[in-house]
């Protein structure tokens, strides 16, 4: 299975987890892309059959910079071949900041809920104020997702 990984970081703390997430799902024999830069023609290309994003959240509950682009592009075109194909999502953030909490994330769970992907597992949130080790704190979840996707 071919898993698109789309993920936006600020401070490189979320690329590190998609990294880890990409060897643990490579390991898991999944085939995987993952290229913070990647333009819709990228993912479309490589014909993904299940999807994670994972993303920091910067702003008042916004996206990453590098993420916003590839966001925008799968938001106005809503690819239908991807309609039905599993999705997860791993938010990081700082609880601090209250209700913006991981709003990346959840502004990926919707682009998701918009393409009409099956969510299946609820999104993990990393809490930067908790977590010194976020790429092996998601490892469980990671472990969660292999057994969901095959």
């Amino acid at each position: 299975m071919k898993v698109a990984i789309l993920s936006g970081s600020v401070y490189g703390t979320a690329e590190e987890v998609a990294r880890h997430a990409a060897s643990i799902l490579k390991t898991a024999g999944f085939e995987t892309m993952h290229n913070p830069r990647a333009l819709l023609a990228d993912v479309l290309a490589f014909e993904p059959q299940a999807f994670l994003a994972v993303t920091s959240t910067t702003g008042m509950g916004e996206l990453p910079d590098n993420l916003q682009p590839l966001y925008s592009m799968i938001r106005d075109q809503l690819p239908a071949a991807w309609r039905g194909l599993p999705g997860a999502v791993i938010g990081l953030g700082d609880a601090s900041y209250g209700d913006t909490f991981c709003g990346g994330g959840e502004q990926m769970r919707e682009l998701f809920n918009e393409l009409g992907l099956r969510e299946v597992l609820p999104m993990l949130r990393l809490d930067a104020s908790e977590s010194v080790t976020p790429e092996t704190d998601a490892e469980p979840w990671l472990a969660q997702l292999v057994s969901a996707l095959q």
